[in-house]
């Protein structure tokens, strides 16, 4: 691996690596372990394999934040491995590195959960940016299915209370109407609070293009229809519950996706 000669200016990857586990697969053992020791120096959890099958037995059995993969390695002819990984990862992003670039791997590499193509010797300096790219690409997606979760449980629950309503006495519908509001209300602004520092986060970040633009995110555009469709259901509903609360979250989540979530 190729070190920068003279001093460089020193970046600071504590906030966002924040113990990131790696998992490192590739069959040239010098790269391999040197690659593991320097970014354990950075403060990263390193995992190593020499081929795919072995990559795909540690994927099984642990959450990683990044892969550092070989493009040549046992197990991943024409990037086979690559474009098996959401199977075993769904959300993780993916560092290629090879000592034989090649236009067709490039080309494949695109729409591939691939953050960064390297050609070895790789500087340590930019690998190490890119695998914090990586890292922080996985946990953008991560933290995006959480509050899409959080906001279709909602959805759910908020449904079902309009149902026990209509069955129900008004007055015991109103004791479950506020227990509903104080358990889920503290929920759906953590979801909320979760997009807006994803949002913001990101923002701030525009000049990486390669991750992508937040609501053009396939998973971005799931996250905006969950929240569209709980607004419907705010909406169908209102009539049903009396309640300052759930209006401001409506009007809060129907300016979230006028601004397109950059609350």
């Amino acid at each position: 691996m190729k070190r920068n000669s003279g001093k460089e200016k020193k970046q600071s990857y504590s906030a966002e690596k924040n113990s990131a586990r790696i998992l490192i697969a590739d069959d040239e053992e010098i790269f391999l372990n040197s690659t593991a020791d320097l970014l354990r120096r950075e403060g990263f959890l390193c995992d190593c394999v020499t081929d795919a099958n072995q990559a795909i037995i540690k994927l099984k059995s642990n959450q990683y934040d990044a892969i550092i993969a070989d493009i040549r390695m046992p197990g991943n002819p024409n990037l086979e491995f690559i474009k098996m990984l959401p199977r075993f990862a769904e959300d993780l992003s993916a560092v290629l590195v090879t000592g034989y670039p090649s236009q067709n791997t490039a080309i494949d590499a695109i729409g591939l959960p691939v953050t960064a193509y390297m050609v070895k010797p790789v500087e340590f300096t930019e690998l190490l940016e890119n695998v914090t790219k990586a890292v922080e690409s996985t946990r953008l997606f991560r933290k995006v299915s959480e509050a899409k979760k959080t906001i279709q449980t909602w959805q759910r629950s908020l449904a079902n209370l309009e149902g026990g309503i209509k069955k129900s006495n008004r007055v015991k519908a109103g004791l479950e109407q506020k227990d509903f509001v104080d358990l889920t209300l503290s929920g759906v602004s953590a979801a909320l609070s979760d997009v807006k520092f994803i949002v913001s986060g990101h923002s701030r970040k525009n000049e990486d293009k390669a991750v992508c633009h937040l609501l053009d995110c396939p998973r971005l555009d799931e996250l905006r229809q969950a929240v569209e469709e709980t607004i419907d259901v705010l909406e169908k509903t209102k009539s049903s519950f009396k309640s300052s609360e759930l209006g401001r979250i409506r009007k809060k989540l129907q300016t979230v996706v006028k601004n397109r979530l950059s609350v």
